[in-house]
């Protein structure tokens, strides 16, 4: 059964392909303190928060900034060249999405900023059908409207089982109402894929839309909208190596072209005009620039191009092969220490991205994470990874001690939750992975070598302490 942009052989098959080195990214030779005395080159294995920008990103950036100017509404020759620069990154990115004809692609803030400006374009009385398992991003914003329905569906345990469930739910809706499904191509969570195809299959036969969020699936997959046949596509500009503020939300232009603009103002009309009553008449545009109102991030936007361009140049098969290594190399390392739980919806032979989240018996897990930054100069990210009710659902009964340092307040009469999250990708190079294994195995088997506090709800060293 495929999964998601790539099936389960496929990953598997991209082990042999020809492995490419790390792409050069900002911040690679970066060097930070250590509280134990000295400086390391950082190791930034939090990319699935936010990922270095990609040396030849900045490069194309730097280079068009002296001509930046202002985008669609000006006659001189920044004006032009940059508007040429805007649109031509329109089409830069409708090509890396496999866009189909008449698709739009609509440039926004973030994923999150995208999948609002969906939400906000439903018809009336539409349906939301959303798993539990979502990033806040894709699980959150359908019940701003007041004539939306939202139907949230349980964690599945397989990828079958997320297929039956979505068939089940949209099998005893109104048949005649519209319907959206949201579902990730890659948990922000788990780094597991999901079966894109099948659940986009399944939306279909039963009269519904998919969006796919593929915030954590784009970076690492190659991502086509007809190949998956969902509807529309969401992803972060500052995910795919490109952190200047843009966003994109591409795919069927309908619903984008009846609904009312996300913002109105400037841009996302075409004529204004007084009316004898004393209001006005406006007259929107019906391309994407509907839903652009305002002055673009045009340098956002061409980062995202850029970034597109990098990576497909690069080759997704190799970038694949070379993350699937890494993914097996923390893997390995991780199951060589039985205090540590890798979470997982889907099973440890669940084909995945390169993000992995984990608790460790006997740590709470920001301590954990404090001590592997400030002992080893890794960055990691804690917490429950604006997923909560996943990592609540994964987490189960995994004990965390609530007085322990830097352990987040639970709700009243719920113990003290949180994991770690590890992720990596194309940039990273293999001496990352590796000292971040090394860290793990030696704060288990040693212990943290500098004392920690909690301040303003973090854990931090404690400065005041010899060691």
């Amino acid at each position: 059964m495929p999964v998601s942009a790539a099936t389960t052989t496929d990953v598997a098959a991209t082990t042999d392909a020809a492995v490419c080195a790390p792409l050069p990214v900002l911040g690679r030779d970066v060097l930070v303190p250590l509280v134990t005395g000295g400086e390391v080159e950082y190791a930034a294995l939090d990319i699935a928060a936010s990922a270095p920008a990609l040396q030849r990103v900045w490069d194309d950036v730097a280079a068009y900034a002296p001509y930046y100017g202002s985008v669609h509404r000006g006659a001189g020759y920044l004006s032009q060249l940059s508007t040429d620069l805007f649109e031509n990154s329109r089409a830069e990115v409708a090509g890396f999405l496999g866009c189909r004809e008449g698709d739009q692609v609509v440039f926004t803030r973030s994923t999150t900023d995208s999948l609002n400006l969906l939400a906000a374009v439903l018809p009336a009385h539409t349906r939301v059908f959303v798993f539990e398992t979502e990033h806040h991003a894709s699980l959150l914003p359908w019940e701003q409207r007041a004539d939306t329905e939202v139907t949230y569906l349980d964690a599945p345990r397989t990828p079958q089982q997320a297929v039956d469930t979505l068939e089940r739910a949209l099998a005893e809706r109104e048949p005649y109402s519209n319907a959206l499904v949201c579902v990730t191509g890659a948990s922000n969570v788990t780094g597991e894929l999901w079966p894109v195809r099948e659940l986009a299959a399944a939306a279909h036969a039963h009269g519904a839309r998919i969006v796919l969020d593929a915030a954590q699936l784009a970076p690492h997959h190659p991502v086509d909208i007809a190949e998956l046949d969902v509807d529309w596509v969401a992803f972060s500009g500052h995910k795919l190596y490109a952190p200047f503020g843009a966003g994109v939300l591409a795919g069927r232009a309908d619903w984008l072209q009846a609904a009312e603009p996300y913002l109105a103002g400037g841009g996302a009309s075409r004529t204004v005009a007084r009316r004898a009553d004393g209001g006005v008449d406006v007259d929107w545009h019906t391309t994407a620039a509907r839903h652009e109102a305002g002055s673009p991030n045009v340098i956002g936007v061409y980062a995202i191009a850029a970034a597109c361009k990098a990576l497909t140049e690069a080759g997704f098969e190799s970038l694949v092969a070379r993350e699937q290594q890494l993914v097996e190399r923390v893997r390995a390392g991780l199951a060589e220490v039985p205090e540590v739980t890798v979470l997982s919806l889907f099973g440890d032979d669940a084909p995945r991205v390169g993000v992995l989240s984990f608790v460790v018996r006997g740590w709470n897990s920001s301590h954990f994470a404090a001590a592997l930054s400030a002992e080893y100069g890794i960055g990691v990210r804690d917490g429950l990874f604006c997923a909560h009710p996943l990592v609540r659902t994964l987490l189960g009964a995994e004990s965390q001690a609530p007085g322990e340092c830097g352990a987040p307040e639970g709700a009243p009469g719920e113990q003290s939750l949180n994991a770690i999250r590890v992720s990596f990708g194309a940039g990273t190079p293999d001496e990352h992975v590796d000292r971040f294994v090394r860290a793990v195995k030696e704060l288990v088997t040693d212990g943290a070598r500098w004392s920690y506090r909690t301040e303003d709800g973090r854990c931090v060293p404690d400065t005041a302490a010899a060691g």
